[in-house]
């Protein structure tokens, strides 16, 4: 009779740990992204500071900027769409090849179109990175889910 209850018990703790794991699987599933429209930014910073920045000490700045809410302002140098219908916004000065590029949010890429080369522009992302070129061909700071920023 107690080994019966022992099984029962040990039963019973396993099924709700189950289900709270099977819970919590649901949910982080379903999860939706936080728009970033309402988002306060961690930094304001300029594309020219950015790159400088991380330029000069990229694991100083990945500690800073990585996985952080980051508005940056600055001219849009090209605008890139891919083969899925996605874009991007290449921001900086014309004359430097490194740049930030913002990978936009689905949300607005109806909005695209108001967006032209030569613009300036303030966006909020969220900061995923630093892709150096050592063959001296620029480097970039990426950023995610980027909204215009509200001024």
């Amino acid at each position: 009779m107690k080994k019966m209850k022992k099984i029962l018990y040990a039963s019973l703790v396993l099924g709700i740990i189950i289900m709270g794991a099977a819970y919590y699987g649901y949910t982080e599933y379903n999860r939706k992204s936080t728009n970033l429209a309402d988002a306060k930014a961690d930094y304001i910073v300029s594309v020219n500071d950015i790159i400088s920045q991380f330029s000069k000490d990229e694991p100083g700045s990945n500690a800073k900027y990585l996985s952080k809410v980051i508005e940056v302002s600055g001219q849009i140098k090209k605008i890139d769409e891919d083969e899925n219908g996605f874009y991007t916004l290449v921001l900086g000065d014309t004359a430097s090849m490194s740049s930030v590029r913002c990978s936009l949010d689905s949300m607005i890429n109806k909005k695209v179109s108001s967006f032209t080369t030569g613009q300036t522009i303030s966006i909020k992302g969220v900061c995923t990175g630093y892709s150096t070129d050592d063959m001296g061909l620029g480097s970039d700071v990426i950023l995610n889910r980027c909204v215009p920023a509200k001024n």
